[in-house]
This record gives structure tokens, sequence and C-alpha cells, in this order.
């Protein structure tokens, strides 16, 4: 089998790594947020990015990649 061919599959696990885009609801303590995804709230951490509250941040694996200005 072609590896590549394993990732017309629908839950491929190499492509299946998908980030959010999530809005800052609340600041935290030691560089973590309150974060709103898709209507739920999460909490994530904002160690490698400067958000503010109101902010959309990239979300991959509770963690804010990028900030969307």
């Amino acid at each position: 089998m072609n590896p590549l061919d394993a990732c017309a599959e629908p839950a491929c696990i190499t492509c299946g790594d998908v980030a959010q885009v999530a809005v800052v609801t609340r600041l935290l303590r030691d560089r973590r947020a309150l974060v709103d995804v898709d209507g739920g709230t999460e909490e994530i951490s904002i160690a490698l990015v400067d958000a503010a509250c109101g902010d959309r941040v990239i979300v991959h694996a509770k963690e804010a990649l990028g900030v969307l200005r």
C-alpha cells in the first residue's frame, strides 16, 4: 500500500490534526486563558502568544499558536 493512500480516509492521523479559531474570554494565571470554541469554553495555554481578552487565537492541542488580528 502506498503511504499516501492512507490519507484518503476521513480519519487520517497526519491530516487529522486540525487547529481551531477561538476567542479569548478570560485571562488566567500562568499564561492560561479561557476561550470560547464553537459555543463551548475551554482552558488553553497562551504561553506562545501575546493574547488579550477578545482576541481570536488559533488553537491546537490546547495551545494558542497565533493571534488573528
